[in-house]
């Protein structure tokens, strides 16, 4: 029987979607389960299976073409069944869904929030497992420089892997810095928006019109957190980041202020047991925020090992659906690039959003006395809906508390 392949909703802020490779050309068999095309979304480039097997007999839209999800994109037949009742029309795509406008927040409920079903993950291997074979430079290297060991092939004697093969590692390894546009000097560029784009686009626009956004900042001394992770950095094999004591800190502070970790829901508001945290990551064509899921469980070892992996699958756009979808609370971290503080927008459904500036050395008061100390401002962005400034600040407090007093996170 003929079956019509469609172009599926990889997201759900998805629209459309760009064909990136053909795995068949027409005429080809293909069997049941073979990934037949790949697709890029505004989030990730996924694979597509055939449903049925038999013979791809048109491909209605070609490498480097867009399509809206629900329209035809293939035909899979046996070889000698009559499609041609499908052929008719078959190029034009369905409309895509009307989304719902935009209307004032009184009389406009948010949208309920993604119920993702996500199984409890896998442990995931330490980068530098002792059953690898690898010499000690190697593995001091690659500890230094955040290269997972399981994923190599060592050139060394019966695949060792050795000084070399991290060097190579490291030389092909992406840029961690969105790479700058080339424009000519005395001219202009015209460039079409990417997919992923479109949708920050779209998306932030209506999470500035719709939720009525507040903010309230607070400085925290870092000089513990600073020790704390010197500490946790002797002890362990991997390189534990700020980002990565933040994100358990924030997590632990969910949980005592529920009203914060939650959504609006129009005439009520969805409270979560959970914290499942998303992290912004720069990409070259803007943000992804790939979600760590029931952090409040989970120590600061296994949130690093978790965000590497996500953040070098985000950069090769290979995240699932469910590992970008689902969180109730996001960070923002632009303290990598010296910036002290700043406010960022609500990634809705979520209710809070919170922006972590960098570290800063500076002259502070300590017992009546100025000391060099440093700190670290942090701004709560709240939807006033469901927040008010209190709420907010208390959370902040807490926060404050618990980062200035780290050793009660690995308790």
């Amino acid at each position: 029987m003929a079956t019509k392949v469609a172009m599926p909703k990889l997201s759900d802020t998805m629209s459309e979607g760009v064909i990136l490779k053909w795995r068949y050309k027409e005429g080809d068999k293909v069997k049941q389960g073979d990934t037949l095309v790949e697709i890029e979304s505004d989030k990730a480039d996924m694979e597509l299976e055939a449903f049925d097997s038999g013979i791809l007999r048109k491909i209605f839209v070609p490498e480097g073409s867009k399509a809206a999800i629900g329209a035809p994109i293939a035909i899979i037949a046996e070889a000698n069944e009559d499609i041609s009742a499908m052929l008719t029309g078959g190029t034009t795509p369905p409309p895509p869904p009307v989304s719902p406008k935009v209307e004032a927040p009184k009389t406009s409920p948010a949208p309920a929030p993604v119920d993702v079903k996500v199984s409890a993950p896998p442990p995931i291997a330490a980068p530098t497992n002792d059953k690898i074979k690898a010499s000690p430079l190697a593995r001091k290297l690659a500890v230094d420089n955040n290269v997972r060991l399981d994923s190599m092939t060592g050139s060394g004697p019966q695949g060792r892997i050795i000084k070399r093969d991290i060097e190579t590692a490291l030389k092909s390894k992406p840029s961690t810095l969105p790479s700058l546009p080339h424009i000519a000097p005395g001219t202009t560029q015209d460039v079409e928006l990417s997919l992923i784009r479109k949708t920050i686009a779209k998306r932030m626009q209506e999470s500035k019109q719709v939720v009525p956004h507040f903010y309230v900042t607070i400085e925290i001394d870092m000089d513990a957190a600073i020790a704390f992770r010197a500490e946790l950095n002797k002890a362990s094999q991997t390189k534990i980041s700020f980002t990565d004591i933040v994100v358990k800190a924030a997590a632990s502070t969910l949980m005592k202020h529920p009203q914060v970790n939650a959504t609006y829901l129009g005439d009520k508001m969805r409270q979560f047991g959970y914290a499942h945290v998303a992290v912004a990551v720069a990409l070259d064509d803007g943000l992804v925020t790939p979600v760590i899921r029931y952090c409040e469980q989970k120590g600061i070892g296994r949130i690093n090992l978790e965000f590497k992996d996500l953040v070098d699958r985000a950069r090769t756009r290979k995240l699932k659906p469910e590992e970008y979808q689902g969180a109730t609370f996001t960070i923002s971290n632009l303290g990598m690039f010296d910036i002290d503080e700043f406010v960022a927008i609500i990634n809705p459904p979520e209710g809070a959003i919170l922006a972590v500036g960098a570290i800063k050395e500076k002259p502070v008061v300590k017992n009546g006395t100025i000391v060099v100390g440093n700190t670290m401002k942090v701004t709560l962005s709240s939807d006033h809906r469901i927040i008010d400034g209190a709420v907010a600040a208390r959370f902040l407090q807490e926060f404050k508390k618990t980062m200035e007093n780290p050793a009660t996170l690995a308790l």
